[in-house]
């Protein structure tokens, strides 16, 4: 009678712990996703935070201001400049497409005309549009609708991607002052549920994220390289400042585009149209080597096979958005340590050691 009744009430303990879990998840769910990134930022930023403590005195409190300070310096308004700035570059745009359809547009280059098949009607279209103004704004009216409504789709993800950086940013202040306490707690937690395993494989979620981190900053540089290359290459002012720009914005997925495009933009508005279809190859090249160069970085720093990265940064980018660049490659790695223990049929310290 008492083991029953010693069950029924671990059951209800159970039960009753699996809702309570359930209610907290539901209560945190609207700030996961900048809880993750605040975790990620801390956990790359970890060794440079146990500088700065050991800089400051020991004194955690300082030590987190600092590195929260640093990271909206060099995180935060970076992304605030260049929003600034794309946000400029669109009213001048705008502002030269009504020029166009209050004047006309210029004269077809000489090459368009040499283009095989489609040359001839592209320059007698090309004049039509210049000589009937209704026709003209009927055109960009047809093409602006469109790319007014991606713009907007850009504007809202650039001011939310913000928001959500600036709330990471102020999570990371606190997970910077009681990081170690609350690590060493959920490491604890995860001992009780997996036993010595869990932790181990806690290690290897986080050296995961920061080979991750790395990959992405490595790509970024590499990207950063090649577009400034291609920009003075192309005789675009400004080079050095807007690989400076490439290499901020590379770290999100459409970041390059909004430095490249308005460059070729600009070419073809200066009467460069070469250089600015080099600009826009060069672009698409540049952006390309983000799927090949990020996997390969993040490889390095880990046993697991190069296509498991590629899948894992791919696949977590198309499932769970950008966070999934870090989740993905994550999951998989600690999910392909668990299948190489299984098979082994050893535990992980015996798989590491191999």
């Amino acid at each position: 009678m008492n083991t029953t009744h010693t069950r029924l009430e671990r059951a209800i303990s159970g039960i009753v712990l699996v809702l309570l879990l359930v209610a907290c998840l539901l209560v945190l769910r609207p700030f996961a996703s900048a809880l993750l990134w605040a975790i990620v930022l801390c956990f790359s930023s970890w060794p440079l935070y146990t500088r700065v403590l050991r800089l400051v005195g020991g004194r955690r409190t300082l030590a987190a201001l600092v590195m929260t300070l640093g990271m909206v310096l060099v995180v935060l308004l970076p992304f605030v400049v260049i929003g600034a700035a794309v946000s400029d570059d669109v009213r001048d745009l705008s502002i030269a497409v009504r020029g166009w359809i209050d004047t006309g547009p210029p004269a077809p280059p000489d090459w368009l005309g040499k283009v095989p098949l489609v040359g001839s009607r592209a320059v007698e279209y090309w004049q039509t549009l210049a000589t009937d103004t209704a026709k003209l704004a009927a055109e960009a009216r047809r093409l602006i609708a469109p790319a007014s409504a991606f713009l907007l789709m850009i504007g809202k993800m650039l001011i939310s991607g913000l928001l959500e950086l600036t709330l990471s940013i102020l999570i990371a202040f606190f997970l910077f002052r009681g990081g170690e306490s609350a690590a060493e707690k959920f490491g604890m937690m995860v001992e009780r549920v997996a036993d010595a395993r869990g932790r181990r494989l806690l290690n290897l979620a986080s050296s995961t994220v920061r080979g991750v981190v790395y990959g992405i900053l490595g790509t970024a540089l590499v990207q950063a390289v090649m577009a400034g290359i291609g920009y003075l290459i192309a005789g675009v002012p400004g080079a050095g400042m807007l690989a400076l720009l490439t290499f901020f914005l590379s770290v999100v997925p459409i970041g390059p585009p909004l430095i490249w495009v308005p460059a070729a933009l600009w070419l073809f508005h200066e009467g460069s149209t070469g250089w600015a279809v080099f600009m826009l190859l060069w672009g698409v090249g540049v952006s390309s080597v983000d799927n090949v160069v990020k996997p390969w970085l993040i490889s390095q720093g880990s046993d697991m096979p190069f296509l498991l990265i590629f899948f894992g940064v791919l696949g977590g980018a198309l499932t769970f958005g950008f966070i999934g660049v870090f989740l993905g490659p994550t999951l998989l790695a600690v999910g392909y340590r668990l299948v190489t223990e299984w098979a082994a049929g050893t535990d992980v310290a015996t798989v590491e050691k191999t």
